[in-house]
């Protein structure tokens, strides 16, 4: 699985550059935090203002090993501004996973799901459509 926590005015960039190479399944959350920067302070008449937590968006997508780069170096080159605060990707494995529709009881492995899925990648491995 990959994370990606970006800018939420590099979002739309990165939704489309997965998208154009072909990555189709992901999750999207608006979430808040800090990093490295520690937050921003804002110098104002009434003394200074820290905002300590700032908005971001974090992309969850599943891939295959061998397109964790392709992913990784897709949202890098989308998200990109060359300043602090452009945001943090980490990699995950996925072990098992479970598609509702078809649950009978039992798990199927990532690889599995993939192959037996759709040949266009969907980022969860599985057909489009189910």
């Amino acid at each position: 699985m990959v994370v990606a926590i970006v800018r939420p005015e590099k979002a739309q960039d990165v939704k489309d550059a997965i998208h154009e190479a072909g990555f189709n399944g992901m999750t999207v959350t608006h979430v808040t935090g800090r990093g490295r920067q520690a937050g921003l302070r804002f110098a104002t008449r009434a003394g200074e203002l820290i905002v300590d937590e700032i908005e971001k968006t974090k992309f969850e997508m599943v891939v295959e090993d061998g397109e964790v780069d392709a992913l990784v170096e897709c949202v890098c080159a989308a998200s990109c501004t060359g300043n602090p605060g452009d945001g943090r990707i980490f990699v995950l494995p996925v072990e098992q996973t479970y598609r509702i529709s078809d649950y009978a009881g039992k798990a199927g492995d990532v690889s599995e799901e993939q192959t037996s899925g759709s040949s266009e990648k969907d980022g969860a491995g599985t057909q489009q459509g189910s």
